[in-house]
């Protein structure tokens, strides 16, 4: 078998051993490893050990949206031709998927084999914890590490202010680094620098956000277009139209991307339950397993919220984004559908005998 050549012009962009073992059998096809930077209406750029390449994909675009190539992707290239094609992309080990706006509810990949998603959140604008909640929920269901940035921080000077917002927000992120930056003043740009320095980060959030202007802080440069936000309500202008892979001068890579107005969530159940941990361990300790948390007795979910435990706000954003993804994944899976309006007949089916027994009581 033929080894993979070490490439080192490629180790900036995340190339490592273990993705040449992978390109292997591609090696020995004659094709060249590379990573794709940007996508954009069936063509690719491609980082390769001889420079960027243009690519066609129409090799690797099959129906199933969540296969094609996409940003962030390693890719098996040709070494030459007019057009030049990707012939194949390597086994992602992650991948940020979303549910489109369309009514067949696909899913649409974001970025592939990144180790953090940064959620920037804008400190111009009131804190929306729900929609926070909705971007970690999406983020851990792709293996990714998520981190927020509360970014824009010059605009709060006050400390108490800021530390309350952001204890707000680690609140509803149990268990994810919350970091305030300022590309203004240069604050937590070192912080963050140092924390995506050792692989591919993909920069998240609304239009507004200010992921442009972190992503030109980081690389040192004015990569990215920045326009200013409306004053009237903060909301950005959609500077970044695709999604760019950039080379951090600390070590590591970057993926920004434009502003998601719709974040729908695409089988990220295991991502709600790392979000609302709290909940699920609480949970636990219901007296009925399949306790919705509303009226049960021995839910220990509901006392939590009565005690003051557990804000209110977080058993409905919980409930929200599990509905929602239950319909998502019932969409594609008929034993699920039938489960649901099996629980569903049960549920009425109780109702109408509460409703009886309470009718015989009032005669």
């Amino acid at each position: 078998m033929t080894s993979t050549p070490a490439f080192p012009a490629l180790a900036p962009y995340g190339w490592d051993e273990a993705w040449a073992d992978a390109f292997t059998p591609y090696a020995a096809e004659g094709l060249l490893p590379g990573r794709v930077v940007r996508v954009d209406r069936g063509q690719c750029d491609v980082v390769t050990a001889g420079g960027t390449v243009r690519a066609d994909t129409a090799f690797v675009t099959p129906h199933d949206p969540l296969r094609v190539v996409c940003t962030g992707d390693w890719a098996a290239v040709e070494p030459g031709g007019n057009p030049r094609y990707v012939r194949a992309y390597l086994p992602r080990r992650t991948a940020f998927v979303r549910s489109t706006s369309s009514k067949r509810s696909e899913g649409q990949i974001l970025a592939a084999n990144v180790d953090h998603a940064v959620v920037a959140v804008s400190l111009a604008v009131e804190l929306d914890l729900a929609r926070i909640e909705r971007f970690l929920a999406l983020a851990w269901e792709s293996g990714a590490q998520p981190v927020v940035v509360l970014t824009k921080a010059d605009l709060v000077p006050d400390a108490v202010t800021r530390s309350h917002l952001v204890q707000d927000v680690e609140t509803s992120a149990p268990g994810v680094p919350v970091l305030t930056a300022s590309a203004v003043d240069g604050e937590g740009l070192d912080v963050l620098a140092a924390l995506v320095s050792g692989g591919t980060a993909v920069l998240l959030g609304q239009s507004g956000a200010g992921k442009s202007t972190l992503a030109n802080a980081l690389l040192g440069q004015d990569v990215m277009d920045v326009r200013a936000t409306r004053d009237a309500d903060g909301k950005g202008r959609h500077t970044t139209t695709t999604r760019n892979l950039l080379a951090l001068p600390g070590g590591g890579v970057l993926i920004d991307t434009p502003g998601l107005r719709g974040v729908g969530l695409w089988d990220a159940g295991g991502g709600v339950g790392q979000v609302f941990a709290e909940i699920e361990e609480l949970a636990e300790r219901c007296r009925f397993h399949d306790c919705a948390h509303e009226s049960e007795p021995g839910c220990a979910v509901r006392e939590a919220v009565e005690s003051g435990e557990l804000p209110e706000r977080r058993l409905e954003s919980y409930r929200k984004l599990l509905r929602e993804n239950q319909r998502i994944v019932a969409k594609t899976d008929a034993r699920l559908r039938a489960e649901i309006r099996k629980d569903w007949k049960r549920k009425g089916a109780m109702g109408k005998a509460a409703m009886e027994a309470k009718r015989g009581r009032l005669r």
